[in-house]
């Protein structure tokens, strides 16, 4: 005779267990379909950055004084040392590492567009913990870019002077105003502005898109690459205009960066914003 506890093992035993839910990361989120734009968009973008500057000024003096100071720091070490060449691919190479500042300030003009709190616990805590996201990813790439285009730019440098003017070149810089040392600069000039369009396609989008959304540096990439595409004349247009305004801005001893970086940073998320509305109210 069967006894109701050994029914109920038993019958424990012969049912099916039923499967485990699956607990693994969340799916990555949609991107919306790169739309067109037109030059009145990055006019209102400019607008719109200009106005979340004055909105927030002390959080784009902060990013941008790292900057600032860094190539203040720089320039001094290079006049001191009598190597003020040094300078030349640093200031031509400064568009592939000026999109590290923008990521604080796309946090700020996000938290105006929602009209969230602009505290400071919050907006530097969003920009700490992207060290856990896909950031630090986006951020090797262009930290490789760039070394990559010193050695490039050094490499132009010995091919076009030889070994023998590297030692002339320390001591003056005359020899940037002969026919070799012209066309070194142009040729220099070309090949770094590549890099930096190279750069640009990729972070146009693909910054503000990871500080935003839970995707992968690569389809960051991609996403960036198909707005490029699609506007191919306007973003040519915007690139112009962001190296324009960095040029100016490290004439005065760089000192013009604290009002072109947080401008040019709080732009760019409005022109993602117009590039990728998904939805948003853009006006």
């Amino acid at each position: 005779m069967t006894t109701p506890d050994a029914t109920e093992s038993g019958s424990e035993t012969s049912r099916p267990v039923p499967p485990v839910a699956d607990t693994g990361p969340d799916l990555p989120d949609e991107l919306p379909a790169p739309v067109k734009i037109g030059m009145r968009d990055i006019s209102d973008a400019l607008s719109a950055g200009w106005r979340d500057f004055r909105r927030a000024p002390a959080f784009g003096l902060l990013f941008s004084a790292f900057y600032v100071l860094g190539g203040m720091a720089i320039a001094a070490v290079a006049l001191a040392s009598g190597r003020e060449w040094w300078l030349i691919p640093f200031v031509l190479g400064f568009p592939l590492i000026a999109p590290f500042a923008a990521v604080g300030l796309y946090e700020v003009s996000r938290r105006i567009e929602a009209e969230e709190p602009l505290d400071w616990p919050a907006v530097i805590g969003v920009v700490f913990a992207q060290k856990d996201r896909q950031v630090p990813s986006m951020a090797m790439v262009i930290l490789l870019l760039f070394m990559f285009w010193v050695f490039v730019a050094h490499t132009i440098f010995a091919l076009f002077m030889g070994v023998s003017a590297l030692t002339n070149v320390t001591s003056s810089a005359e020899i940037l105003l002969t026919g070799r040392g012209l066309l070194m600069l142009l040729i220099g000039t070309l090949i770094g502005g590549g890099f930096a369009a190279v750069l640009f396609a990729f972070t146009v989008v693909g910054l503000p898109v990871l500080l935003e959304r839970e995707v992968d540096f690569i389809t960051a990439i991609i996403a960036s690459i198909r707005a490029v595409a699609a506007n191919p004349v306007v973003m040519v247009a915007w690139a112009a205009i962001i190296a324009a305004l960095l040029a100016v801005g490290m004439v005065p001893f760089f000192l013009g960066l604290f009002i072109a970086l947080p401008v040019l940073g709080h732009a760019s998320w409005h022109v993602y914003r117009r590039l990728m509305p998904d939805g948003q109210d853009l006006a």
